[in-house]
């Protein structure tokens, strides 16, 4: 993911599949990236920018989605009750009058929301859609199991008045002021249009799914299957259209409540375009061309093709660490990866710093663990898997792996039958990066008896391959939070089942236990020491063969001015182009 997500729950993890690799510069370690300066040139609005998509985003659905792509355009179109300064990262209001009134046992969250603001279709945002959010959150039969972990702690919210919420919670949990202002606040008029969930309260939806009430049932299907294609939300653009396979467009809404308010994001471009284009090398054509304003380059592209006179004359790269990791997750439910000897031996084959040389062109660095490394958590003397591949096949060995039959594949007998060392590498396909992974992979493993296939598959198609545990290994990414990390979406055990993150079906109760206790714990101190025995733990295991974290570089068109790094990557919102340059469209204008 080349931009920030600036959505407020950056603990919540997203899945990288849409966008190209980064690259790394490990001079720079230590500390989050400065930010540069701000051109000091007066902001205006109008123009357009259209932005490069490798494929299209699994759906729109602000709480069902987990892909960055979905993220990076839902950004734009839906609000919460608070934000965070883009520079400082501390929490600010914004649907939100204030921070919260939190009580002094920390079990009591309550917020008042801001009179003046409204949804795009011009009805007044109050508690109500603050309270109708959570309910579907909280609803078990809406597909946002992923998100619903963080809420697990909520057990009430009720109206104090119209603009009055209250949460009640069960037990303490550091980051409650975090993730409850974090809630994308959704128009209940628009998304329950018959007030389903009305009379109903949190504790109703903690009922096992088969005695909760039809009228529920029926809110929840509706929800998951007709608003995938259709946001509506407070944010600053509204959504367009949808061209599957060709592009997304979002309009600055012309009645956005918040032109003019201090403290909320001010938009400037008059549409965003996210042209999908499956072929990165192709949409460099068409960067280049004058079709595209901006895209993220892979590292061939960053170090071979864009280094012209010309190319440096229309357009500027910035470069700057992306907060995720490439990993290689292991089906811990297969067969043959359910045995650690087998996954550490898979780490062993893997020449991960020559894959940085060859794939990243030098520009990447090799990581052992799932915390930003930006991070006080993220343990640096975490032991480091070198490209081993005799120490991986003694590992094997030693784990009943042989060719019993000499046809070339190695075998064992597993629950009383032979099975040979065969499975398939899924990729999504137009990541050039992870296929060239897999290959150097493939290739290495067929030295020594073991044959993996790779298949690359579209984007959407293999996500639903994912959540439904079809593969026995993928190449994916994870975004990392760049505040305080939270991992039990991901590696807790009651996130393997339900569709739920844990997509490797990954269970340790040592680990059990660390999660939620970190969940509990306020002291800073004290969360670092558990997460470093964590990090220690999936060490050992290797149920992901961590890879890489690297920089993202995007060529910006440099009419584009406003544009920064931050400690979250770049910000279109702040974006802007001077009249005089101005390329698309007729302006629109506030009314």
């Amino acid at each position: 993911m080349r931009r920030g997500s600036w959505r407020l729950v950056l603990s919540l993890l997203l899945l990288i599949g849409c966008r190209g690799e980064e690259t790394a510069d490990t001079e720079k370690r230590g500390a989050l990236p400065a930010v540069a300066k701000h051109e000091a040139n007066t902001p205006t609005t109008g123009d357009w920018l259209v932005t490069h998509s490798l494929s299209d985003p699994e759906q729109l659905n602000p709480l069902t989605s987990n892909d960055a792509a979905a993220s990076e355009i839902l950004q734009n179109i839906f609000q919460s009750l608070l934000t965070r300064d883009p520079r400082t990262l501390e929490l600010k209001p914004l649907i939100a009058a204030a921070r919260p009134i939190i009580s002094e046992d920390k079990l009591s969250y309550t917020f008042i929301v801001r009179r003046d603001a409204r949804f795009q279709d011009g009805r007044p945002l109050t508690g109500e859609d603050v309270l109708f959010s959570i309910k579907a959150i909280k609803c078990p039969l809406v597909n946002a199991p992923f998100l619903r972990v963080y809420f697990d702690s909520v057990v009430d919210a009720r109206l104090v008045d119209p603009y009055t919420v209250r949460f009640t919670i069960k037990e303490p949990y550091f980051l409650n002021e975090s993730v409850l202002g974090g809630i994308d606040v959704l128009p209940r008029h628009y998304y329950d249009p018959t007030n389903v969930l009305k009379d109903v309260t949190l504790a109703d939806l903690q009922k096992p799914t088969d005695q909760l009430p039809s009228a529920i049932k029926k809110f929840a299907d509706e929800f998951n299957k007709n608003y995938s294609r259709n946001p509506m939300g407070s944010g600053p653009y509204q959504f367009g259209s949808w061209k599957t396979g060709r592009e997304i467009e979002l309009i600055r809404d012309q009645n956005y409540w918040g032109y003019g308010k201090e403290g909320v994001d001010q938009p400037f471009l008059d549409r965003y375009k996210y042209r999908i284009i499956n072929n990165v090398d192709a949409a460099l054509v068409t960067l280049k061309s004058g079709g595209l304003d901006e895209m993220g380059l892979t590292p061939i592209q960053h170090v071979r093709g864009t280094s012209s006179d010309r190319f440096k004359g229309d357009f500027q790269k910035h470069e700057y660490f992306a907060p995720n990791y490439s990993y290689i997750g292991w089906n811990n439910n297969h067969p043959i990866f359910r045995d650690k000897q087998v996954r550490k031996a898979m780490t062993y084959f893997t020449n991960r710093k020559q894959m940085v040389t060859t794939v990243l062109f030098g520009l990447g660095e090799v990581v052992e663990g799932p915390i930003y490394f930006f991070r006080p958590e993220y343990d640096k003397t975490l032991p480091s898997y070198p490209y081993d591949p005799k120490k991986g096949f003694e590992l094997l060995k030693e784990a009943g792996w042989s060719d019993t039959d000499g046809d070339g594949i190695l075998d064992k007998a597993i629950d009383g039958e032979k099975v040979p060392f065969r499975f398939e590498i899924k990729v999504n396909s137009g990541n050039t990066t992870r296929k060239s992974v897999a290959l150097v992979l493939q290739d290495e493993l067929r030295k020594y008896g073991i044959a993996a296939a790779v298949r690359e598959i579209d984007w959407t198609i293999f996500l639903a391959d994912v959540k439904a545990r079809k593969f026995d290994a993928v190449l994916l990414g994870w975004a990392m939070s760049v505040s305080e990390p939270d991992a039990y979406q991901v590696w807790h055990s009651s996130q393997a089942a339900n569709k739920g993150s844990n997509h490797i079906g990954y269970k340790n109760a040592r680990v059990d236990q660390i999660l939620e206790q970190y969940r509990r714990e306020f002291d800073p101190q004290k969360r670092i020491e558990l997460y470093r025995e964590f990090q220690k733990i999936l060490s050992d295991e290797q149920p992901y063969t961590f890879l890489f974290v690297g920089k993202s570089v995007a060529a910006v068109q440099r009419r584009i001015h406003g544009v920064e790094v931050l400690p979250g990557g770049l910000r279109p919102i702040d974006w802007w182009v001077p009249p005089t340059e101005q390329k698309y469209g007729q302006k629109l204008t506030a009314n």
